[in-house]
């Protein structure tokens, strides 16, 4: 019974002759050349959805290559491209691309996306448990997710368990997660609500391409900040100083909720933050220590780096 091809695979078959060895080898590389007109990676356009707290987004196909991003449990993504045990993906919100790896996503089969209709929740917590019935010390959590996961609701717990919902995660399993975790509406929030929820973060590691509450890089940190607002920005701090939303600002001018850009020079900026007032502001950096912290703006190296100041324009709701 021959074996199943993996999608794209072309099967070739070479053909005894009886035109002697030289059309045999003729023939030989005709073929060699057929293989190498095949494309290593199949081209794909198809939903998928993140079945891991977090997957990390590389610049290739290996582990070796670069995190570029993060995309984070229960989010639907675009599947663009696979080679072999990899994925190459891109998120919906800010539309990054990398690689990822193809265990760590489900095919959605139907409508359009994971949690995108019905009744949902969204992570409030920083992290919350999710638990195969509603006890928190019958058996271990089954996962542990970062904020901002959507999940869909199957039903909420009644009598003993009124403290708890059912839900159905990406995997089509049912588990159960506590309400004080989640929140049913999430409503955009205000400049000074959004810099409530930075100062959460305080003392959360800085991780390189992160963009989850398990680890945030600077960029990644400012735009969870701005998508609470209700507004989706790009993810690298080049593309946000030069993103079309963005108003210039000067440094006289700062107000809380803006964002400031550092660097050697407008052209090559490298770190951002959110200004949160009274020469403050704060950031997931690795100055002094690796974490979400607070730096001030007069001092070094900030007050030699800052090259930019940007306001987010407020988006027009009919």
């Amino acid at each position: 019974m021959p074996q199943s091809l993996p999608e794209g695979t072309v099967f070739l078959r070479r053909r005894e002759t009886a035109h002697g060895p030289g059309a045999a080898r003729l023939a030989s590389q005709f073929v060699f050349l057929l293989l190498l007109a095949i494309p290593s990676v199949a081209a794909i356009s198809r939903t998928e959805v993140v079945v891991v707290p977090v997957a990390n987004m590389f610049a290739a196909p290996n582990e070796n290559a670069a995190v570029v991003s993060q995309a984070i449990y229960a989010s639907n993504v675009s599947l663009l491209a696979s080679r072999g045990e990899w994925s190459k993906i891109q998120t919906r919100d800010d539309h990054y691309r990398g690689w990822t790896r193809s265990r760590y996503l489900r095919i959605v089969l139907t409508g359009t996306g994971y949690a995108t209709a019905g009744q949902t929740v969204q992570v409030e917590s920083l992290f919350a448990n999710i638990y195969r019935e509603p006890d928190v010390t019958r058996h271990k959590p089954v996962l542990t997710i970062p904020f901002e996961s959507h999940l869909e609701v199957i039903q909420a717990g009644s009598g003993k368990d009124d403290g708890w919902l059912q839900v159905r995660l990406p995997d089509l399993k049912p588990a159960w997660i506590q309400r004080s975790d989640v929140v049913s509406d999430p409503q955009p929030l205000t400049i000074a609500e959004s810099i409530s929820l930075a100062k959460r973060f305080l003392g959360l590691p800085y991780l390189w391409g992160g963009r989850s509450s398990f680890g945030f890089d600077c960029s990644g940190f400012t735009q969870m900040l701005v998508r609470a607002r209700g507004i989706d920005m790009p993810r690298d701090a080049d593309q946000q100083a030069a993103w079309k939303e963005m108003t210039p600002v000067d440094r006289k001018e700062l107000e809380p909720g803006d964002l400031l850009f550092f660097g050697s020079a407008p052209n090559a900026i490298t770190h951002t933050g959110m200004y949160i007032g009274d020469g403050d502001f704060i950031q997931a950096t690795t100055n002094g220590q690796p974490v979400v912290q607070i730096g001030h703006l007069e001092d070094q190296p900030w007050t030699r780096l800052l090259v930019a100041c940007r306001r987010v324009r407020v988006p027009l709701h009919p």
